[in-house]
């Protein structure tokens, strides 16, 4: 049986000598693993489909209940990514937990326009705003929305407020004294709030130690409500 897709490597994996194991977000198929034989060796003709963050138009076969790559045609290569290594670790990041909340074959055409939104973001914006910016649109997609408006526990307005606490079960900021959650910053949640939500005036008092704030926070809160170990995320931090 031959299938074509048109998806974005998620994670590129070593295999034996010469090959490698992809793994792709399509939106025809949603996660999919497929065998792209021979890419390793010196000349290959579909070495540049076997790449991370690279957006081709696959044509895949299924062979035993695995699909085999056997042609591509190239769309978007992302290039930029690979020649800055603060771009490169957002990238990872953002692939890292699309690839730990995308359903195997189930259409996913929604998350990976965002996907490559985010990838063209990166490539041409600050790396970590628009990681922050696709998370959080990845979160509400997968029914994990972080939620930064008023105070859910009274209601009050959480702007201009000195101190702020963020649940991490709930996904949601509250005033200092509504909640024993672990505290967080103001910057932190501005920039939630603008990189989240265009209507509450687009990147309007975001700061880089608010971005900075923001990404350690999703790191945390993807790790306690997905099984992604957020490694690149964690390197990214460390770099900031």
């Amino acid at each position: 049986m031959e299938v074509k897709v048109n998806a974005a490597v998620l994670r590129a994996t070593d295999y034996g000598e010469n090959d490698r194991i992809l793994t792709l977000l399509s939106a025809e198929e949603g996660k999919i693993t497929a065998t792209a034989k021979g890419v390793k060796k010196a000349g290959a003709k579909l070495k540049f489909a076997a790449q991370p963050f690279v957006f081709c138009e696959y044509v895949l076969t299924s062979s035993k209940g695995r699909y085999i790559v056997t042609s591509a045609a190239e769309r978007e290569s992302f290039y930029d990514i690979r020649e800055d290594i603060v771009r490169f670790y957002a990238a990872s990041a953002a692939s890292e937990l699309t690839e730990s909340l995308s359903v195997e074959e189930y259409p996913s055409g929604e998350i990976l326009a965002a996907y490559l939104r985010c990838l063209e973001g990166i490539c041409t914006k600050d790396p970590s705003s628009e990681l922050v910016r696709y998370l959080l649109r990845l979160f509400a997609m997968a029914g994990l929305a972080v939620e930064a408006g008023d105070c859910p526990v009274c209601g009050e307005d959480l702007e201009g407020r000195d101190r702020l606490r963020f649940d991490f079960n709930a996904g949601t900021f509250t005033c200092a004294g509504c909640s024993e959650a672990p505290a967080a910053s103001p910057s932190t949640y501005r920039a939630v709030r603008a990189l989240g939500a265009e209507e509450y005036g687009g990147e309007n008092g975001v700061t880089d130690d608010g971005v900075k704030r923001a990404v350690r926070l999703l790191c945390e809160y993807a790790k306690t409500k997905t099984t992604c170990r957020c490694r690149s995320m964690t390197e990214l931090i460390r770099m900031m």
